[in-house]
């Protein structure tokens, strides 16, 4: 049997110094990159381009995201389901923070958001550079 699959776009978002945003949904423990869930006939960009500014207030036009690829992981907080998820890449210099149902934010260098063991969501851990 086939495990149900959650569709999702995500954004890797870094800093000027190489730290990683990950933040945490409202009744959740795991840290994951922020995005959601495309809305019917939105593109991936254009999901993306409206979760980040519901979830974190952050504004940014569709071509300031980078296409990194499309990953398949186990979901953080459904269990059973396969997430599967178009990641872009996104720097960012101005200030965000947490809205909508985003409970806590942590800027994280890799080696620090690898620390998180199991609250760190499985795409976050799959995204993370190699040491």
């Amino acid at each position: 049997m086939t495990a149900p699959v959650i569709r999702v776009v995500a954004a890797l978002i870094s800093d000027a110094d190489g730290r990683l945003l990950l933040v945490r949904k409202r009744g959740t423990d795991r840290f994951m990159q922020a995005g959601g869930k495309p809305e019917a006939g939105e593109t991936p960009r254009a999901a993306l381009v409206r979760e980040l500014e519901e979830e974190l207030g952050l504004r940014v036009p569709e071509a300031a995201l980078a296409p990194l690829g499309a990953f398949t992981t186990e979901a953080a907080n459904e269990a059973g389901h396969r997430l599967e998820a178009d990641v872009f890449r996104l720097e960012v210099a101005e200030p965000v923070a947490p809205q909508a149902e985003i409970e806590e934010l942590v800027w994280l260098a890799p080696e620090d958001a690898r620390a998180l063991g199991p609250r760190l969501a499985p795409l976050a851990h799959l995204l993370l550079p190699s040491p």
